[in-house]
């Protein structure tokens, strides 16, 4: 792997951004010792400033915390800044697909050490998928903070009308509802398929055998052109060459849901609130359900973590940080705040979860997950497949043969 890739990328950065966006100085010193500064992204950044006040009303050493909201589409060049001037924050979130990148450059503090002393921090707390995003070559390099998977969204109603008490448990029921829910009108599909998701496809592939293991991942042996991956985009691309799966984006999907043109769709669990607002008419004819299933009903886990910049002066206080989010009360704290997922199995006992038949779908789907393999090129190549996908989806290109050149790609980017 380059180790120097992720420096050498910042390095190149000029002052002028160095300065605006890292601010350095002004984001990781204070005239208080006792006050760590945290950086999370998006809304979540926004709302984590209200339990890192509980943090400091419950501790007993008077610790501060200074939480920084960054953007999303900044946050990445600023960790980058970061790194590169060694001076970032003592806690920072990153998406777990941005784990390999930030790991490999050095910059997560090691947290193996520290699991006697703080025992929710070790991988057995969390779900098997998202194990892998703690890790990097030996180091425990971070704590999930809240995962994600995707489920089906269905409406039970309109599923009922071609013959399904139950949603599609398998590949082939799904093919099938979609089709006789696609016939009803030419104005109506069976299955929404968002075609700028980077993680449906794998879903798919991993649904029909499809494994890479780390070691092959590094060494760019992908197999992208082989049976499993081939046969998963034939199945993938059969939705939309038979129209029962809209090429063109199309009405927004709550609203294409609420009407019934879209009846059924792959989400995570941000969509719960949104139907329940957006949609309340149809309050009581949807739900949702694990993937059908091929060979496996794997889905994705996705999420955040949490980790500390490994030259913080201040570790102590950033575990103590670490230690007061990851517990169990706090997730669900976290849970009615930010609706988004617990990440400690231990969470999903509590009835808010158990006894909430959306929520305990995910649960359930959380068991049966995993992530794209840790290694940093690894949105470059979804992003790459994407491009194969509406080759095939739009431009009539065929499947066997776009996967073999998206094989070959995906083993240069490996080779740069």
């Amino acid at each position: 792997m380059k180790k120097s890739k992720i420096i050498a990328l910042a390095s190149v950065m000029s002052m002028s951004v160095f300065l605006g966006a890292c601010g350095g100085s002004d984001d990781n010193s204070s005239e208080d010792e006792d006050t760590i500064s945290v950086w999370a992204m998006g809304e979540e950044g926004k709302q984590l400033k209200e339990l890192a006040e509980k943090f400091e009303e419950e501790n007993e050493d008077g610790i501060k915390v200074e939480v920084q909201a960054i953007p999303w589409d900044s946050a990445h060049d600023k960790l980058l800044t970061a790194v590169a001037s060694q001076d970032g924050p003592d806690v920072f979130q990153l998406g777990t697909t941005w784990v390999p990148e930030f790991a490999e450059a050095g910059a997560m503090l090691d947290l193996s050490e520290y699991t006697d002393d703080y025992p929710e921090f070790a991988p057995d707390n969390y779900f098997e998928g998202a194990r892998s995003t703690m890790e990097y070559d030996g180091q425990q390099v971070g704590v999930p903070w809240y995962v994600e998977s995707r489920v089906l969204y269905y409406r039970e109603d309109l599923l009922e009308d071609v013959g399904y008490d139950e949603a599609p448990a398998t590949w082939d029921e799904l093919k099938d509802a979609s089709s006789q829910l696609a016939d009803r009108s030419e104005d109506d599909y069976g299955l929404d398929i968002d075609q700028n998701d980077q993680i449906t496809p794998f879903i798919f592939a991993w649904q029909n055998g499809y494994e890479v293991s780390e070691e092959e991942a590094e060494n760019g042996e992908f197999n992208f052109d082989g049976e499993e991956f081939v046969g998963a985009m034939e199945y993938y691309h059969s939705f939309f060459d038979e129209g029962i799966s809209q090429t063109s984006e199309g009405q927004d999907i709550t609203k294409a849901f609420e009407n019934g043109t879209k009846p059924m769709f792959f989400s995570g669990p941000w969509m719960i609130n949104i139907l329940n607002d957006q949609a309340p008419d149809i309050e009581g004819q949807w739900s949702t359900a694990v993937m059908p299933e091929q060979e496996t009903g794997m889905s994705s886990i996705g999420g955040a973590n949490l980790s500390i910049f490994h030259n913080t002066d201040k570790v102590d206080e950033s575990l103590e940080f670490l230690s007061f989010i990851n517990d169990t009360e706090t997730q669900l704290e976290w849970l009615e705040m930010s609706n988004t997922l617990p990440s400690r199995t231990e969470a999903w006992e509590d009835p808010v979860l158990d006894e909430d038949p959306m929520y305990a779908t995910f649960g359930r789907q959380l068991e049966n997950a995993q992530p794209g393999p840790q290694i940093e090129e690894w949105d470059q190549i979804t992003q790459e497949l994407l491009d194969s996908i509406e080759r095939i989806n739009v431009g009539g290109a065929e499947v066997e043969e776009e996967m073999s050149s998206f094989n070959e790609k995906a083993e240069e980017l490996l080779a740069e």
